[in-house]
């Protein structure tokens, strides 16, 4: 019989029976035709690979993620991803919504045309997540519409503003999640469930819509979770002992599966990706099979992609061979039965520039700052701060003296921030800020040229101690966000950032210490994946060396901007309690 492709003397995952099975794999026409121990006195290949003991695997599925989160395109994001075994991923545009609205999403799905990997799309449900920050653009229900004609959308990516689902029955996302109930209600929802939510809010969620999850986790609110039939995603940073006793002593093998949700360009070079989290999973006991069971098959059943995921008849023939199970060794991929990454053959990423439209590239409408920006005016009776210094206009003046302010505490270990109090004083009208010991300040100014706004807030913590950061990849508006402890440097890193059409720029004494442009958007590159990874390499260090103790510091002011990530943040409309849903001032009322 002919065929293209035939494999000897593997060891194939059989997903049904969840363990390795030796035998031949026979391909034909970019799918598997026969998985057994028939071999080339029945088949006439094109091609023979001697497997020589291999253990032959799907290809793995990140069914959760953001290609903006690595900060590159989805050409690059697809060259990274291939070479560490994954020949699926959902990727939801959320960043590049927030910034071009419905063109965003159109343009980078154009982008992944002619990507090795397959490139599939979530659709952007919360942009803007809340009405608490300006952005760029927006997604409406008939985006939503116009998106789902496009064969590479499968879903409908994370329902993140669950205070207003629960609270609000008129509010845009039920108005989405109505919507999508009655046309389309097949479509799978993805969902962004704080794990506070439990017992009757959680099932409250579930019955607007939303049955998945993909955040932090505790061993209660996910075992509540999985009771009711959510399915959970579970991310690197979710992976601790407790969580993982349960995912590998229950039988829950098709209630969870692992995803990236965001990976770093430098952790991207230096440590893999989807089987990054394979490799850690069988270090902490996880068995291998199951650790391949839930980045295979389980998120191809959760996206409803039946036609790949497993090693069967008439299955893509996407898949991994590898020479050392324990350490998940990767020797080659495959896509639709063709050899596309080879660990003996390693095939060098040319830089591509305008993959976007030239707008795309001017999309940081702000004049050059003044030092001056950063002088923090509080007026009026409830101390704000902000919207007064956008318009130069002054209210009733703060009287002279010590206040209570609210201050943003980051910490270690998570992206949430907690509030705190502490006593700043007020001369004249302004808060002497750069007087404040252990404080710092954070500013955000709006960019896309549409208000002008601007707020400001303080800032403690596990974050920098001395200089100042500014970047226009803040979550979700991306707007130009700055973090400093003295005016002159936080002036030279915005106006470098701005200089950039964005990115991110690290000050220390009036010198840069890390400079990286994200010019398509304000917050990606067009770099080769190694050069990038290296410049965010030297970006992670250098805020290091400004005294930021945290596990991903780029991560963590990136979502300082985030107004549905507890518990303090700050966007250009001013401070943020996300508990509460609202903006406050900068200073305490007594």
């Amino acid at each position: 019989m002919q065929i293209d492709l035939l494999i000897t003397d593997v060891h194939v995952f059989n997903i049904y029976m969840k363990r390795f099975i030796a035998g031949n794999v026979a391909v034909l026409d970019g799918r598997f035709l026969y998985i057994g121990a028939r071999g080339k006195e029945t088949f006439e290949a094109k091609e023979i690979v001697e497997g020589n003991g291999q253990h032959l695997i799907p290809g793995l599925i990140d069914i959760h993620l953001h290609i903006e989160s690595s900060m590159i395109t989805p050409a690059t994001f697809s060259h990274g991803i291939i070479q560490n075994g994954v020949t699926t991923v959902v990727s939801e545009p959320h960043e590049m919504a927030n910034v071009f609205g419905l063109e965003g999403v159109q343009e980078m799905i154009r982008a992944s045309e002619g990507c090795a990997a397959d490139i599939l799309y979530a659709i952007p449900s919360s942009v803007p997540a809340t009405p608490l920050e300006t952005t760029g653009g927006s997604i409406e229900i008939s985006d939503i519409d116009k998106l789902l004609q496009d064969e590479r959308v499968v879903c409908l990516g994370e329902i993140m503003n669950s205070v207003d689902v629960l609270r609000d029955p008129d509010c845009k996302t039920n108005q989405i999640l109505n919507h999508i109930r009655t046309n389309h209600p097949h479509l799978v929802i993805e969902g962004h469930t704080p794990k506070k939510l439990v017992d009757l809010e959680l099932a409250r969620f579930m019955f607007a819509g939303v049955d998945s999850d993909h955040t932090e986790q505790e061993v209660d609110s996910m075992l509540d979770r999985m009771r009711n039939g959510m399915f959970v995603e579970i991310q690197e940073k979710a992976m601790r002992p407790e969580i993982m006793r349960i995912l590998i002593e229950e039988d829950i093998a098709d209630l969870f599966c692992f995803v990236t949700d965001d990976v770093m360009a430098d952790s991207f070079v230096a440590d893999g990706h989807l089987n990054h989290l394979v490799r850690k999973a069988i270090a902490m006991g996880m068995s291998p099979e199951r650790a391949i069971y839930c980045t295979t098959y389980t998120p191809a059943q959760r996206m409803r992609l039946y036609d790949r995921g497993s090693i069967a008849p008439n299955k893509l023939a996407d898949f991994v061979l590898l020479s050392d199970l324990s350490t998940f060794h990767i020797d080659a991929v495959y896509k639709r039965g063709r050899r596309i990454y080879d660990a003996n053959h390693l095939v060098k990423q040319e830089r591509v520039e305008g993959q976007f439209p030239s707008h795309f590239y001017q999309s940081v409408k702000l004049s050059p700052l003044q030092e001056g920006d950063f002088t923090v005016v509080v007026t009026g009776a409830n101390g704000s701060a902000g919207a007064d210094n956008a318009a130069g206009a002054r209210t009733e003046q703060v009287a002279n003296g010590v206040h209570k302010c609210r201050v943003m505490e980051v910490s270690n270990g998570t992206t949430t921030t907690k509030e705190l109090h502490r006593e700043v004083e007020v001369q004249d009208g302004v808060l002497q800020w750069e007087r404040a010991e252990g404080l710092g300040l954070v500013a955000t100014f709006e960019r896309y040229g549409r208000n002008g706004n601007r707020a400001y807030g303080l800032i403690t913590g596990s974050t920098i101690k001395r200089g100042a950061i500014a970047t226009t990849y803040s979550h979700d508006n991306h707007n130009l966000l700055v973090v400093g402890h003295n005016a002159a440097d936080m002036t030279l890193a915005a106006n470098t950032v701005i200089a950039d059409q964005g990115g991110f720029c690290v000050v220390a004494d009036g010198h840069v210490l890390a400079r990286v442009p994200l010019p398509v958007g304000g917050i990606l590159s067009e770099e080769p994946l190694d050069t990038f990874g290296l410049a965010v390499k030297r970006l992670r260090e250098a805020m290091e060396s400004l005294g930021y103790d945290h596990y991903n510091p780029i991560m963590s002011i990136s979502t300082h901007s985030l107004p549905v990530s507890p518990a303090l943040k700050l966007t250009d409309l001013g401070l943020i309690d996300v508990h509460a849903g609202t903006i406050v001032p900068l200073l305490v009322e007594s």
